[in-house]
């Protein structure tokens, strides 16, 4: 009975002291997984995105999104403007997208900056190619032609720009608002539209293949020059610090391993888009997402609120710096945020 009793006591003692290590060591492993939640789960993000831009889909397929604890889902929409305006309904979690569309957002209550997605160049400016109907050989031809812009978007104030540059007013032409490129595409082939600013060397590729319409400038021969910036709710913002800095951590691996790989990425796209090959293999190294906040980054959101408030766009002016949130991203990535408010 005895011998018993003490073969019982020792399997209590041992069987105890393996349930007490396995605790241990979960709690060790949860430890490790960064913003997984006390019950294994990852937090959900739902990124606005774009068909054209392969940096979310990297972070996703990767697994750096899911390093961080996130479970991120990427939702198309035909602009990035159709994206930053899905924050308003709470479609989506984060958005991304030129100065324009992110003042906007800004302008109408509780959102703010996390980081600003792109660098302002001359090289990527080039990008941007201006089409016109045959019979226009010079900005003056324009005069009382219909020109397209993308509703929600920095392209009326590209419009404003490149006219004044070269003698003509804003007034001088008839803007036609509308939803998508595709839709641009087919406006300009059917003769609807005389002008139209392009972006994306797959839709390039299209409009080259006109036989109505030819290049007559790009971007980088105007003074605009595109920011971009990444934008959530204040609410989600306060509520989820530590996930926003680790989705920015996981952007800023998908930015770099996008440009040190990007036949597999040009792959990538082909699979989830079917976006040509070449055309990735092109816009690649155009525009880098370089995910940080610097001086330069804030100087060309501050140009571009001006203008849409002399213009009346945002109809009651705010202050800038109050609307930007970059202590996670100064946590995670402090060399790339130079700003200092």
């Amino acid at each position: 009975m005895k011998r018993s009793l003490i073969h019982s006591s020792i399997i209590l003692m041992v069987t105890t002291m393996l349930i007490l290590s396995g605790c241990a060591s979960g709690e060790e492993g949860g430890a490790q997984t960064g913003n997984v939640s006390a019950e294994g789960k990852k937090v959900k993000i739902r990124i606005a995105d774009t068909a054209s831009n392969p940096t979310f889909r990297v972070g996703i397929e990767k697994g750096f999104f899911a390093e961080q604890g996130i479970d991120a889902e990427s939702m198309i929409f035909g602009t990035p403007a159709e994206g930053v305006n899905a924050l308003f309904i709470n479609q989506i979690d984060i958005a991304y997208g030129a100065d324009f569309p992110v003042l906007n957002a800004l302008s109408k209550g509780d959102y703010s900056v996390i980081a600003s997605a792109g660098q302002a160049t001359d090289y990527a400016a080039a990008s941007w190619k201006l089409y016109v109907s045959n019979d226009i050989q010079a900005a003056a031809d324009l005069k009382g032609k219909k020109v397209s812009f993308l509703r929600g978007t920095f392209i009326p104030y590209l419009w404003d720009e490149y006219l004044k540059e070269n003698g003509v007013a804003l007034q001088d032409v008839t803007q036609v608002g509308q939803g998508s490129f595709d839709e641009t595409y087919i406006a300009l082939k059917q003769g609807d539209l005389d002008a139209a600013w392009v972006v994306g060397s797959a839709l390039t590729d299209k409009f080259d293949a006109l036989d109505n319409v030819h290049q007559l400038s790009d971007m980088s021969k105007t003074s605009v020059r595109l920011g971009m910036g990444l934008v959530a709710s204040d609410a989600f913002i306060s509520e989820n610090p530590e996930i926003i800095g680790g989705f920015l951590k996981a952007l800023n691996q998908a930015s770099e391993y996008a440009q040190a790989h990007p036949e597999e990425v040009a792959d990538l796209q082909y699979k989830l888009t079917k976006q040509p090959k070449e055309a990735t293999l092109k816009d690649i190294p155009i525009n880098p997402w370089v995910v940080g906040f610097t001086q330069a980054a804030f100087d060309s959101l501050a140009k571009q609120k001006q203008y849409m408030v002399d213009n009346g766009i945002i109809q009651q002016d705010f202050d800038l710096a109050s609307k930007l949130k970059l202590e996670p991203l100064s946590k995670v990535l402090p060399d790339q945020v130079t700003f200092d408010k």
